[in-house]
């Protein structure tokens, strides 16, 4: 089964959300930064370097929050996703693999078009049922 990670980013109230490029696989859909396992790396180590790829930012891994398996009818096998509250500096972030992002309240996000494996979560966020720990 193909692992992987993402990051729930909190400044201020709001969670750092990610757009799909265009012209990519799944385009224009919402996601959190992360992305795969590469074999020999732990979750945390595979998140770090996704976020360094993504945002250019070194970010301190936190606890996990959710994990979640599924299955997308495009992909031919299943996966399992792993969420971790993570830290950084949100004035470092640079945008270089994604389409937009944006910092939206939690209750805000079902706004977004997220991806079908991110909307259990989205919904838990939206209601307050899941909780991104507080990073020191």
């Amino acid at each position: 089964m193909l692992t992987v990670v993402a990051a729930l980013i909190e400044s201020e109230g709001k969670v750092l959300a990610c757009q799909r490029k265009r012209g990519s696989k799944f385009e224009l859909l919402w996601e959190f930064p992360g992305g795969k396992k590469e074999p020999g790396e732990t979750l945390e180590a595979a998140l770090a370097r996704e976020l360094r790829e993504e945002l250019g930012v070194h970010a301190k891994i936190g606890p996990e929050v959710l994990r979640i398996q599924h299955r997308y009818e495009q992909m031919r096998e299943p996966f399992e996703i792993v969420f971790f509250a993570a830290s950084v500096a949100p004035e470092k972030i640079q945008n270089l693999e994604f389409e937009r992002i944006e910092w939206r309240a939690p209750e805000r996000l079902p706004e977004l078009d997220f991806l079908p494996a991110d909307r259990d979560l989205i919904e838990g966020l939206a209601t307050g049922r899941i909780q991104i720990p507080e990073m020191r």
